[in-house]
């Protein structure tokens, strides 16, 4: 059974950045959303202590999801980098690719783990 490709990514948001994180994510998530149209969701929440964010992201499939990480990599943000830390935890719920598994560890760096569930046992998304 083939159900998307949903991908969660937690950073540390540098200290003194909150707000500034939260004034950049609801227009970075306008320009995701107008150049990614296969994209089902993207969402950025943040903890309680404004201490860590997460990217929470559904895919239809892996293309929509590399697609993704090349238009990151062409329109990269520079206030994430000001406002957000290294990654320290990385989930993907679906079977990645090689190509995927290895440019996350190529982004994320030695150490983040990186958990996998590759198998969808079911369940439906809403349109």
């Amino acid at each position: 059974m083939s159900g998307p490709f949903v991908f969660i990514a937690t950073n540390s948001v540098v200290p003194g950045r909150f707000d500034a994180e939260k004034g950049r994510a609801p227009g970075w998530a306008r320009f995701v959303e107008d150049h990614e149209p296969r994209l089902i969701a993207f969402h950025e929440y943040a903890s309680a202590d404004g201490t860590e964010v997460e990217f929470v992201q559904i895919h239809p499939d892996t293309d929509s999801f590399e697609h993704h990480m090349r238009v990151l990599t062409e329109h990269a943000d520079p206030a994430f980098r000001e406002n957000l830390t290294a990654t320290t935890n990385i989930r993907v719920h679906g079977a990645p690719t090689e190509a995927i598994l290895t440019m996350l560890r190529d982004l994320a760096g030695a150490g983040v783990p990186i958990t996998v569930f590759p198998h969808h046992l079911g369940g439906f998304t809403r349109g």
